[in-house]
């Protein structure tokens, strides 16, 4: 029978009705609409859940990825390591395209909730209820099972007995325990036999079957309970998400013909004008038409300190206007603005499992399964060894078994610890990938940066201008103004600030970018060369400069094969870099900067900062070379740069971390974990969450695991009861589930 279902647009968020069927692996396991989905539903956070049997490898092989629930297998992802670094002195350019490196996430999302199965309605859509409205079935439950064991034990009464009793309980077991059972029905209709509705039916009807009532109302009750804790803390694990789902606006005021008018975000078209009051949000990127404007930017970075914009500078989509009203000029489609990447980024971190996500849910369908065989054989074995067999006491026995063996703690509070996590990082403008990816960063040992725009500011200014007394100085720097016009990088940046608007009438040919070396053109029939002083080896042009004690960026300049002169270019080193590299050694990991830089400069920036280990005049396959050895010596690295556009190196590091993320495209494409800021600090910390989340994962199984083995034991030796095992099963998940949000309330 098919199933009406919801599902969930990736941009757009659009909810919307198709037929649905439940999909199966071969060897019978269901891959869709699984207990985990159903914890997402109640908590209304299914438009967030991903469908995990469309999982692709992470990119370069860290192994925590997946293709199934059941099938950590071979996962392809079609990548083009092509990216390309001219970092020697340099040009260290994003030509990269966006397949580069590509995580992929293309989730299918046919398989909602909601579900209809003909007259078997389940929908556990709780969006827009109460904490008191989802407690009420349980308080009802409550309330009648207090009174039947004061009657039962305190104040009797003597019409309470027979079938007045037994209809009592029952009507207190009805709120319940009916949907779990009607949820069992279900999940047996579609060949889950061992979900944990089934095992709690099992027991609390078993349980009424021997005279039991109130242990099996009891545990009906605990569980049910359990099940809105639960529903309550995954949904305020994913409150941080949600809330940034809600930072792009529905509507927008744009100006036609000089009139105000407002239209939905997404039928915007680029080169619209928007008109942005005070305190409204922006809901598409764009540049700033207005002299200049205030922005708080918390949505995006996880910071809330004003940044003032001036006329011409990018401003993104969930940046709330403080102060005038201003005019945005949109440059993007409402959905390929930056915030919508993020959102999708983040949407796709709960569908990246961690290895031990893997292996508990994996562990939990081979094990619940033997604990029903092991009940069965406690229920009914004794009757060949036991010489006064009862079997009313062995079922018993067998029950408290089963309730026990409920695994709700491991599977609802190991991934709750890292959506958590996920959730923390995120609320410090850090985003990451998959929850894999916080394994990974727990245990890195090696923290390998860029230099330019990572630990440096990445904003040059030419410091001093030597040319040759035989050539033309102003020639010759307009010549250099118009070739490295070519070039996005901020070396580019700082010779076009220093000389001014580029020449029109200078025409170009051949131009080509020499990676780590730097640019090459012909002009008026010269060969003219701007970049390091490899680069004029390499066209074999001598020169006699003494550059080896400049502690700048130095830029060589070869003309009609000659040298001409050189400028130097200076970086200042960020704020915080001091702070993130003293942390890093804090933790115990070893700090390493590599550089196509010149070694002058980047040994001068490693001592102001106490970096471990420096390397500079680094060709991109010298940096595959450096990062080999580093793995090979001291164990996994995690890369750091202002956009990860150094392909190789990537795909060998364990983890990608993009500096930046709110203006590189690629960063936010190709990188594990996007840092949306520019500060390095936030690398002790990224790396911080992932221990702790880590830390708080590994409790949560050894509690598990400790309380459920020793009350498993008791039980089939008789000497724990049904309240011991509502204990073994609620109240260790319940406690799991408070251990795992204790991580949003962290700081970091």
């Amino acid at each position: 029978m098919s199933k009406i279902c919801c599902s969930t647009d990736n941009n757009l968020n659009l909810v919307k009705k198709k037929e649905h069927k439940h999909k199966y692996d071969s060897h019978g396991n269901q891959l869709c609409c699984v207990t985990e989905e159903k914890v997402h539903e109640k908590a209304g956070t299914k438009d967030l859940l991903k469908d995990t049997n469309h999982q692709q490898n992470d990119g370069h092989g860290h192994g925590g990825a997946n293709c199934g629930e059941d099938d950590t297998g071979d996962c392809k992802d079609d990548e083009d390591h092509h990216g390309h670094d001219h970092s020697e002195h340099g040009h260290k350019h994003d030509h990269k395209k966006k397949d580069n490196h590509d995580h992929g996430h293309d989730h299918g999302h046919d398989h909602g909730h909601g579900h209809d199965h003909g007259d078997h309605d389940h929908s556990h859509d709780i969006e827009g209820k109460t904490a008191f409205q989802l407690f009420t079935p349980s308080g009802i439950s409550l309330i009648l099972l207090l009174i039947a064991i004061g009657f039962d034990n305190y104040f009797p009464q003597d019409w309470f007995t027979g079938w007045v009793r037994i209809a009592w309980y029952v009507i207190a077991y009805v709120p319940v325990g009916l949907p779990v059972i009607k949820e069992a029905i279900e999940s047996i209709r579609f060949k889950d036999f061992y979900s944990e509705f089934f095992l709690m039916s099992i027991a609390t009807v078993g349980a009424f079957a021997i005279g039991e009532y109130p242990e099996a109302v009891a545990v009906m009750l605990f569980y049910s309970v359990g099940e809105v804790f639960q529903t309550l803390a995954v949904s305020r694990a994913k409150g941080n998400i949600k809330a940034l789902l809600d930072q792009r606006p529905d509507e927008v005021t744009i100006l036609k013909d000089g009139k105000p008018v407002i239209i939905k975000a997404e039928d915007a078209n680029i080169g619209d004008i928007i008109q942005l009051k005070p305190g409204e949000k922006l809901g598409l990127d764009g540049e700033l038409v207005s002299e200049s404007a205030s922005f708080n930017t918390a949505a995006l970075t996880g910071e809330s300190k004003p940044d003032t914009k001036g006329k011409g500078e990018t401003v993104l989509a969930g940046m709330i206007n403080l102060n005038t009203v201003s005019q945005i000029r949109v440059t993007t489609d409402y959905s390929d603005s930056k915030l919508s990447k993020i959102l999708e980024l983040v949407q796709d971190a709960t569908s990246q499992k961690a290895p031990t996500e893997l292996f508990i849910r994996k562990f939990s369908k081979v094990y619940t399964p033997i604990v029903v065989y092991l009940s069965i054989a406690i229920t009914l074995l004794p009757i060949l060894f036991v010489e006064n067999y009862i079997f009313s006491e062995w079922l018993y026995r067998a029950l408290v078994f089963l309730v026990i063996s409920c695994p709700c703690a491991l599977v609802i509070s190991i991934p709750l610890g890292y959506f958590g996590g996920i959730g923390a990082a995120s609320r410090n403008g850090i985003l990451f990938k998959g929850s894999n990816f916080l394994d990974i960063l727990a245990k890195v040992q090696n923290v390998v940066m860029d230099k330019t725009g990572t630990l440096t500011e990445g904003v040059f200014k030419v410091q001093e201008v030597f040319i040759k007394p035989e050539y033309n100085k102003d020639e010759i720097l307009n010549l250099v103004n118009v070739l490295e016009s070519q070039s996005t990088h901020p070396v580019a940046t700082a010779i076009h600030n220093y000389w001014g608007e580029v020449d029109t009438k200078v025409s170009l040919e051949n131009v080509e970018e020499i990676a780590g070396h730097g640019l090459k053109a012909t002009v008026n029939g010269k060969e003219l060369l701007a970049g390091n002083f490899k680069l004029l080896d390499k066209f074999n042009i001598s020169h006699d400069a003494d550059t080896a004690n400049i502690v700048y960026t130095v830029i060589a300049i070869g003309y009609g094969g000659k040298f001409v002169g050189y400028l130097t270019i200076s970086d200042s080193i960020k704020v915080d870099a001091k702070i993130a590299v003293d942390k890093l050694h804090k933790m115990g990991v070893r700090a390493t900067m590599l550089s196509g830089d010149k070694s002058t400069v980047v040994q001068h920036v490693a001592e102001q900062l106490g970096i471990d280990s420096a390397y500079g005049d680094l060709l991109p396959e010298d940096k595959v070379n450096k990062v080999k050895d580093i793995k090979s010596r001291n164990g996994s690295v995690a890369f750091v740069g202002d956009g990860v556009n150094d392909a190789p190196v990537i795909a060998l590091s364990d983890a990608g971390i993009a500096m930046g993320g709110l203006g590189s495209d690629a960063a936010i494409e190709t990188a594990d974990v996007v840092i949306q800021d520019d500060m390095p600090s936030k690398i002790p910390m990224a790396i911080n969450i992932g221990k702790q989340t880590k830390k708080i994962v590994y409790q949560n199984i050894v509690l598990a695991f400790g309380v459920k083995a020793i009350v498993l034991i008791l039980g089939a030796g008789g000497l724990a009861t049904m309240w011991e095992a509502v204990f073994a099963d609620v109240g260790v998940a319940l406690l799991a589930i408070l251990n795992a949000v204790r991580i949003q309330r962290m700081k970091f």
